[in-house]
């Protein structure tokens, strides 16, 4: 099918439905970007917002007006200007009253306008008054003096300003967000005066980059006093390449041990937060916090109580797991993207927009100037006509009175102009008096003098810019205030982990022969003494702490870890490991470690006589499938871990089953994190190969201490001095045990 339109004799235009449904598209696309969703440069406003402020100023809303109905500004926003929902027009009037939402409001409100808690809690348009604010003078002052280009309203009967005289850049003071079709703008709110310093030293340096500009604009400046901590680095690149995030952080204090919230990120509401830290305290995610209150009102718009569980809380740590976990801070996209001068939406960085919008702005000055040099030459030409008429005001008189069509006639007799002629019919003859000349001859000189000052301004580049200079400092000092939002780097914020979050606690974690796993409250407990399923019984126990990890190892010589405080109570029987960690078929757990201080060491070793030191940190593993840490020979069975105490005089006691022992300082073992380890004691390899000969027990002897040997109901002390005859290298035979003794049952130091 051809894609030209296709006439038929009817006059009616076919199309594709592919080239109708594209150009219906981009058209409706074009509208929303720049007739509805985008901010213009120049004054920064949306069509709807620049409506409403010039409907209000038509409506003679000013800031020293009274406040009037908002149905009676939002009804003549509609039926003149800006035919659409009240609803939408309505909530774009309030946005620009709240001063929560806006860094500088542009409507004054009298009324219900919302909260920060609520901000879409605002009563009805029938029930709120408003006017517009001061600070809207700065974008309306200059409307009436030719400063912009008119344009018919909807219907045709009225017409608008295509946009306003900003006398600020509105856009990087108020900033803006919108999504339209295809792109979206999200522009952060700035300080006044920090913005008007840049502004003066763009104009007075036209090379400055944006180093030299954010020397004056740091960062943004929300409308909340709470702190922005996003890197100056990160910031730089923000304004270098218009994308980019800012992240605000609350604000605290600390008051008699309690946590004293002042301050919440812009658009962030007290009750939100509320809702979150009470909801991760009912989670028993909080433990540290034992009461939490809103205690804000008129005299403290924000004041949040954090009451800690005790003055052991490390109060830094905990604000930062808020900080992480919850809205206290929040991060806020930046892409300043808008519609340039020259009608076109795109990115701008910082320059680019002061740039912008001092072209404007020089050029809005320019025509003002220009219009009111017009004026002045114009009221300078009526006044010397009239200087005319009053000096020959008998002939004047005669004139008018003679004469059928006098204006001509006047003309003619005193080179009148058409404007000066119907001026001087149009006088009344009490302006003729004698003390009118001197007040004609006074405003022609005033006039004149304004003329002149007029001219140069107009002529001079430096005389027009000083001009702007001194403009923008004025409107500073008028409607500037001090930042509200400090700029501070600080660390990231980060979550408290499960072990941090639970209560420390002594708790006592018991394993049973079958791989059953139990923790019991407190360190005096006696686990055998628990009550174990028929056919199991204790295996062995690890006193911790219930905010701590502990390891299992299984006789394959892998290692597990789970969080004690996630373990089944032992009011109970337990649960079987297996339904938490998955290790290799056939294997059993023989042991439980835990963390008796930090940075303690395990002696591990298997009855092939080899082994090594482990750091506990080392042992800790994913809990489902664990790690290998001890490799075992072929055969070969784990020992129970050996805690080391700590000192390195201390010594390794191991005893096989054809009754040697072998004495030999710890420091001769190598600390690994995984592996087989060194021999410990020596056994035959063939013996050992056969299973015939094995290493049965292993301790750690302290330094000065004596070692218990059992064998079956007998009992064995070796002390310091019999202990020295067994001392030998790492590796040796060892020397025999006393007769009764050559197969030990148990070691202990």
């Amino acid at each position: 099918m051809s894609e030209t339109p296709i006439y038929n004799p009817e006059g009616l235009e076919r199309l594709p439905l592919h080239l109708f449904s594209e150009k219906a598209y981009l058209d409706y696309s074009m509208y929303v970007i720049l007739d509805r969703a985008l901010p213009h440069v120049a004054d920064g406003l949306k069509p709807v917002q620049r409506r409403i402020l010039y409907a209000m100023s038509e409506l003679g809303l000013s800031a020293a007006a009274k406040f009037k109905k908002s149905a009676r500004t939002v009804g003549d926003v509609l039926g003149k200007f800006h035919p659409h929902g009240d609803t939408a027009c309505y909530e774009a009037m309030v946005l620009m009253a709240q001063a929560f939402s806006y860094r500088y409001p542009l409507v004054d409100g009298q009324g219900n306008w919302g909260s920060p808690d609520d901000p879409k809690s605002f009563a009805a348009m029938r029930y709120t008054e408003a006017r517009l604010a001061p600070y809207a003078e700065t974008l309306l002052g200059e409307v009436a003096q030719g400063t912009v280009d008119w344009q018919p309203n909807f219907d045709g009967t009225l017409e608008e300003p295509k946009l306003l005289p900003a006398r600020l850049p509105n856009l990087l003071l108020n900033g803006a967000t919108g999504i339209a079709v295809g792109m979206a703008t999200d522009i952060p709110s700035h300080n006044l005066r920090e913005v008007a310093r840049a502004c003066i030293h763009l104009l007075r340096h036209p090379d400055a980059d944006i180093d030299a500009l954010m020397r004056h604009v740091p960062g943004p400046d929300f409308p909340t006093a709470a702190e922005i901590i996003t890197p100056a680095s990160e910031l730089a690149r923000m304004y270098q390449t218009g994308y980019g995030s800012v992240r605000q952080r609350a604000r605290y204090e600390m008051e008699e041990g309690d946590i004293v919230i002042t301050a919440l990120p812009y658009q962030v509401s007290g009750n939100r937060i509320m809702e979150q830290v009470a909801a991760q305290m009912q989670a028993r995610k909080l433990p540290m916090i034992e009461d939490l209150r809103d205690e804000s009102d008129h005299a403290c718009p924000t004041r949040l109580v954090i009451v800690p569980r005790s003055n052991r809380v490390d109060l830094a740590r905990l604000m930062s797991h808020l900080f992480a976990t919850t809205d206290l801070e929040k991060s806020y996209r930046v892409n300043m993207n808008m519609i340039a001068l020259d009608g076109r939406p795109r990115v701008m960085n910082l320059r680019e927009i002061l740039s912008q919008w001092l072209g404007y702005r020089t050029a809005t000055v320019r025509r003002r100037l220009q219009h009111r040099l017009d004026k002045v030459l114009e009221r300078l030409h009526l006044l010397e006509g009239l200087l005319i008429a009053f000096l020959n005001i008998d002939e004047v008189i005669r004139i008018i009175r003679t004469e059928d069509e006098p204006k001509p006639v006047l003309m003619q007799r005193f080179g009148l102009s058409e404007a000066q002629a119907e001026y001087v019919l149009n006088t009344r003859l009490r302006q003729l008096a004698r003390l009118e000349e001197m007040k004609i001859r006074a405003e022609q000189a005033e006039l004149a003098a304004e003329r002149d000052t007029l001219q140069q301004t107009l002529g001079d580049e430096g005389r027009l810019r000083d001009l702007i200079i001194e403009e923008i400092e004025r409107d500073a000092d008028k409607y500037g205030d001090e930042r509200r939002s400090p700029l501070t780097e600080r660390p990231a914020a980060l979550a408290l982990d499960d072990t941090e979050l639970a209560p420390s606690e002594p708790m006592t974690v018991v394993l049973s022969d079958k791989g059953w796993v139990r923790a019991a409250k407190g360190h005096d407990i006696d686990p055998a003494g628990l009550s174990y399923k028929s056919g199991d019984g204790f295996l062995a126990a690890a006193r911790v702490r219930s905010n701590q990890p502990v390891v299992f190892l299984d006789s394959s010589g892998r290692s597990y870890s789970l969080q004690t405080h996630t373990l089944p109570s032992a009011r109970g029987q337990g649960e079987p490991l297996t339904g938490r960690l998955d290790p290799p078929k056939g294997a059993a757990f023989r042991a439980v470690l835990g963390e008796t201080e930090p940075g303690c060491r395990w002696l591990l070793a298997s009855d092939a006589g080899y082994g090594f030191v482990c750091p506990f940190q080392a042992l800790l593993a994913k809990p489902k499938g664990g790690k290998s840490v001890l490799t075992l020979p072929e055969g070969a069975r784990v020992l129970p871990p050996v805690l080391l105490p700590g000192s390195p005089l201390d010594r390794v006691a191991a005893v096989t089953s054809s009754g040697h022992l072998l004495v030999f300082p710890i420091g001769e073992l190598p600390e690994l994190n995984r592996g087989k380890g060194n021999k410990i004691i020596g056994i035959p390899a063939a013996r050992a190969k056969a299973r015939e000969e094995l290493m049965l027990a292993i301790t750690i002897v302290p330094d000065g201490g004596s070692l218990l040997l059992t064998s079956g109901k007998r009992t064995l002390t070796l002390k310091p001095a019999d202990l020295d005859r067994y001392q030998g290298e790492r590796g040796r035979r060892g020397a025999m045990l006393p007769r009764g003794f050559q197969h030990v049952d148990a070691l202990s130091g």
